[in-house]
């Protein structure tokens, strides 16, 4: 069946709310995730010794902002959480753009990556093709797209985030639709059946002969 048309502003307005009202705790609660796994798995397809322009897309209080800098490279964080917005910019002292997801402007072919964490599932399906293609847009050639996302079908509400969750072939669909290359993926957490694994995580490339 065909998913109805939602309510744009009210999508952001509402979950971007509940994230300005509880930065706190969300910062408590994620700060020591163990994500090595999705590092590794973004930064795999580039030059061991390259300096990277990376785009964190839903930083949040700039946890994976501040790795990517201990790395040596060169991160720009992207949150539409005002409040997140702040704490990674004193967290990190890196360049932090208070952009939402539904209403992006980025830069033509300014980044080598984008590192989409536990974000792009906020987007409802009826914008997931245009995002996508900005993203894509965004990435330099042979660039590199990272998603990881709650697995499941449909999209609706969670308390008071929007949330829009797909399988792995689903999401190929949509990935590959705007021009990406599927060059991985994988469940998480690792080392566990695949029931107790919630998490999809997406490698994706912008192919060269594409650009």
């Amino acid at each position: 069946m065909k998913q109805q048309p939602v309510d744009l502003d009210q999508v952001e307005t509402v979950t971007l709310s509940h994230y300005n009202q509880n930065a706190d705790a969300f910062w408590h609660g994620t700060k020591d995730h163990d994500v090595i796994q999705n590092y590794e798995a973004f930064l795999a397809p580039f030059p061991k010794d390259k300096k990277l322009d990376i785009l964190d897309l839903g930083c949040g209080p700039g946890r994976d902002v501040k790795y990517f800098q201990s790395l040596g490279h060169r991160p720009v964080g992207l949150d539409g959480s005002e409040v997140f917005c702040a704490m990674a910019r004193s967290y990190t002292g890196c360049e932090i753009l208070h952009q939402k997801f539904l209403s992006l402007e980025l830069p033509r072919h300014a980044y080598d990556g984008i590192f989409a964490n536990a974000s792009l599932f906020h987007v409802p399906s009826q914008e997931l093709p245009r995002v996508l293609g900005e993203l894509y847009t965004a990435l330099r050639p042979d660039g590199i797209l990272f998603l990881s996302n709650p697995r499941g079908e449909g999209e609706g509400w969670s308390d008071q985030r929007y949330g829009h969750h797909l399988e792995f072939e689903s999401s190929k669909l949509f990935i590959e639709a705007a021009g990406f290359k599927v060059i991985n993926y994988y469940y998480r957490p690792a080392g566990r059946p695949i029931h107790e694994q919630p998490w999809l995580a997406i490698v994706a490339m912008k192919p060269l002969a594409q650009y």
